[in-house]
């Protein structure tokens, strides 16, 4: 009986240790998370005075840029053109791999001018495409959307008995089908 207190108060103190060490890791969490809410209001608070389109016009297309490329390397092939504040190699989202296209963002827009010279140079055996990076507009290009047609009349895929020259058979083996001379459909008058 005294072994099983003792045994008892063993796990109560195990389970009290577990249960403070998980406590100190939610508590660890709630700090990182509110340092990282602090830093997220302080970059909205920096970012408030950027407009969307004035980096875009700070900022230029890369096309055709080669898969095993570092943001690295194309900052050291635009480093002649400016100042470079931001290089984003997009990537797919399911894979990680790159997508070949990358956005560099200059300090200034005299610098897009001069990046816009590099169009056709070779970069790690590939020929790039620069372009002046486009403002995204909101609802642009899109139309009605995909999808079924709404409207009302016959599509590929409505069935007509009138049209099926077996219709009303039910099934039947192509030795027992009623045979009909030529094509098209049965009329007897």
């Amino acid at each position: 009986m005294a072994d099983d207190v003792v045994g008892a108060a063993g796990e109560l103190s195990a389970a009290d240790a577990e249960i403070e060490e998980m406590q100190r890791k939610v508590q660890e969490m709630e700090e990182e998370a509110e340092k990282l809410k602090k830093l997220t209001e302080t970059v909205e608070e920096t970012s408030d005075g950027l407009d969307g389109e004035d980096v875009d016009r700070r900022s230029v297309y890369v096309g055709s840029v080669d898969y095993g490329s570092t943001p690295e390397e194309l900052q050291e092939h635009f480093k002649s053109c400016g100042q470079i504040n931001r290089i984003t190699i997009l990537v797919d989202k399911y894979t990680g791999s790159p997508k070949g296209f990358a956005y560099i963002e200059f300090s200034d827009e005299q610098s897009v001018q001069n990046s816009l010279l590099l169009n056709g140079s070779l970069f790690r055996g590939r020929q790039l495409k620069v372009v002046q990076k486009r403002t995204n507009i909101p609802g642009f290009m899109k139309g009605k959307g995909k999808g079924k047609p709404k409207g009302k009349g016959k599509s590929k895929s409505y069935y007509d008995p009138w049209m099926d020259p077996w219709y009303g058979y039910g099934y039947m083996p192509w030795s027992e089908a009623p045979r009909m001379k030529g094509k098209g459909k049965y009329k007897p008058y």
